[in-house]
């Protein structure tokens, strides 16, 4: 199987999922923060209480005027949170430049961007390109431990650097937003079902044509 083939062979899977990433692109750019070394749930459990506290119109904005302490306790149950209140204030003097407003800034060039949201302490090319993605709607592909997985056990791709799988990737398919969203979705989904760290090789749709099951049996 082909590189090019991967995103319809995860879709003939999976069935569509999507845009993936749940929440208005304000709540997105905030769980990109959130879910650094956690699962999902808790997460979830974070936005009910920031939704709980925060009764404004401008969901950012009014999270920003909380203090740290304040933040600190809402954000616990996401782990790390002293580590990730420091890092969502840093996002939030951010986009208090644009007055809170993420309009604004999907006007920018994605490449300005992304240069400005890794000058942001605690963000990384992960989180930067998740809020590109997803809360921006900016073409470009985020790129995480799943997608390295998948590469790896695949294709018998083994890429390190970021930039360097997500140039990969970026060759082999178009810029669209819908079409990033939806495979970075179909990624984890697989990687979460059959892939994981102890992969389940024996129910895997694409066992036949994974270089990882065909090293497995000696056919390497």
């Amino acid at each position: 199987m082909r590189l090019t083939e991967l995103y319809r062979k995860l879709l003939e899977i999976h069935g569509s999922v999507g845009k993936w990433w749940p929440g208005t692109p304000e709540e997105i750019a905030i769980t990109a923060i959130l879910t650094q070394n956690t699962n999902w749930k808790n997460v979830e459990r974070v936005m009910e209480n920031i939704k709980n506290a925060v009764k404004g119109n401008n969901l950012l904005k009014e999270l920003d005027s909380l203090p740290e302490e304040k933040v600190a306790e809402l954000i616990r149950p996401a782990g790390f949170f002293n580590i990730k209140t420091k890092r969502l204030k840093a996002l939030l003097k951010f986009l208090k430049e644009y007055n809170y407003n993420l309009s604004r800034l999907r006007d920018l060039p994605t490449h300005i961007l992304r240069e400005r949201l890794l000058k942001i302490k605690g963000i990384g090319k992960e989180t930067a390109d998740a809020i590109l993605l997803y809360a921006l709607e900016k073409p470009i592909f985020v790129v995480d431990s799943y997608t390295r997985r998948l590469l790896k056990r695949i294709f018998n791709i083994e890429l390190n650097d970021y930039d360097e799988v997500q140039r990969l990737f970026m060759t082999h398919y178009p810029e669209d937003v819908r079409l990033y969203q939806e495979f970075h979705g179909l990624i984890v989904e697989h990687a979460k079902k059959f892939c994981s760290k102890t992969p389940k090789c024996g129910v895997c749709p694409l066992k036949k044509e994974c270089c990882h099951v065909s090293q497995m049996n000696g056919f390497s």
